[in-house]
């Protein structure tokens, strides 16, 4: 092959396959994405702005909203700081087991949800492990605002991490090391060198956390108990919406859930972004001194 940049496999393919490829990807976006959406946002404002603001506004619905704002706003900083501290650890330290912990990490990513859920009934439910304990202390998990918590925390656990420990593994600790000898405190050495070179990655795995934890459905629905107005999440009133046939109010609700996912996708765009412009920044800096 001759150094001829036209002579790549790529450039070298009729126009016909690229447009056939194009199309096809464009075709099986817009059926299993587009469409779906364009159709849930058709339904939900079909009746007017104000039926679609009068749906939310039911006491069902504000509730689950509430829910499932509540418990990401417990669920996220909680794996943040533990995917946080999680990450500098493995990284930093060297001891028996540190591959068996990494391999746990996944866990919740391999497990269907719904598993997921029924393990935290085998524990806290009437019946499980530390229900004896739990009744006798008047204490409910299960079919509970804890519960629901418990395995939001779980099913999310490893986002955070998962995008830290590369970022740390590949960074220099030349700098740390040597402020760590000039007497710096483990504080200030994580603000001023740490921090600065993973925080787009952690705001990254935030949002990834933030977008599962209120999209969370089948480990949610096994240990809440689909109470209404007091256990239901947005997903789970969703699914009751649509089960009792109220299209109009669950197409509402799915709206209002797929907006928060979109701000999700926007936010992980520009963090991912960031990112790299970051990266990029710090590869090119060696270079660029004298």
């Amino acid at each position: 092959m001759n150094g001829n940049p036209s002579s790549s496999p790529l450039v070298m393919e009729p126009p016909w396959v690229r447009r056939a490829l194009i199309a096809f990807a464009c075709l099986h976006i817009g059926l299993l994405i587009v469409l779906p959406f364009a159709s849930v946002l058709w339904q939900a404002f079909s009746h007017g702005l104000s039926t679609f603001s009068q749906l939310l506004a039911t006491r069902d619905t504000r509730s689950a909203i509430a829910l499932t704002l509540s418990i990401a706003a417990i669920a996220v900083p909680v794996n943040s700081l533990f995917g946080l501290l999680l990450a500098w650890g493995l990284t930093h330290l060297r001891f028996p087991g540190r591959r068996f912990l990494l391999t746990l990490l996944d866990l919740p990513f391999s497990i269907s949800p719904v598993v997921a859920g029924l393990l935290f009934i085998l524990i806290f439910g009437n019946n499980g492990y530390l229900g004896p304990f739990l009744r006798s202390h008047h204490l409910k998990v299960i079919f509970a605002f804890p519960g629901l918590l418990l395995v939001t925390l779980f099913v999310t656990m490893p986002f955070v991490a998962k995008e830290l420990i590369p970022l740390m593994d590949d960074a220099d600790h030349d700098e740390e090391e040597a402020a760590r000898l000039l007497g710096g405190s483990w504080w200030r050495i994580f603000w001023k060198i740490t921090f600065p070179n993973i925080k787009w990655g952690l705001l990254y795995g935030i949002v990834l956390c933030t977008a599962r934890a209120m999209g969370e459905f089948g480990a949610v629905a096994v240990v809440s108990g689909s109470i209404r107005g007091r256990t239901n999440t947005l997903p789970l009133h969703i699914e009751a919406l649509f089960q009792d046939g109220d299209l109009p109010a669950a197409s509402a609700a799915a709206s209002l859930l797929a907006l928060l996912g979109i701000i999700s996708l926007v936010s992980r765009g520009i963090a991912a972004r960031l990112r790299k412009r970051s990266e990029a920044l710090r590869l090119s800096a060696p270079s660029s001194t004298p």
